[in-house]
């Protein structure tokens, strides 16, 4: 059985860093990616970032480049998004989901996907 975990968020003030992991377990196929989404209350879910398990290619949304970065860490199975720079626009509920793909203009559960329930990050003085 696959199972996909996510670490709590927290909060943060306006510039400050916060970094979110998910840790994937069970059969995984070689080709998975892991993909960060984030919906603000009352906006749409958003993709943020998403990279690949095989080659650790990472893509991303054009409002968190230079501030984000997704990496993995081979010896865990488990995946980052590192934020650093935060505002207090981007205060969200933040995903991950375990895919096949890396398309991040599609921010909705699909066949075969696996999401977690999301974390709370809030940016505040």
């Amino acid at each position: 059985q696959l199972l996909i975990v996510e670490s709590e968020g927290g909060s943060v003030q306006p510039g400050g860093s916060l970094r979110l992991s998910c840790t994937a377990s069970g059969f995984l196929q070689e080709t998975y990616t892991i993909s960060w989404f984030r919906q603000v209350s009352g906006k749409d879910r958003e993709g943020v970032s998403c990279i690949r398990k095989s080659d650790h290619i990472t893509s991303y949304a054009d409002f968190v480049k230079g501030r984000f970065t997704g990496y993995k860490d081979d010896t865990k199975n488990t995946f980052y998004l590192q934020m650093n720079s935060l505002k207090p626009e981007e205060t969200a509920v933040y995903f991950c989901a375990l895919r096949t793909h890396c398309r991040l203009d599609y921010p909705r559960f699909g066949s075969g996907d696996y999401w977690t329930l999301g974390t709370q990050v809030t940016v505040s003085p």
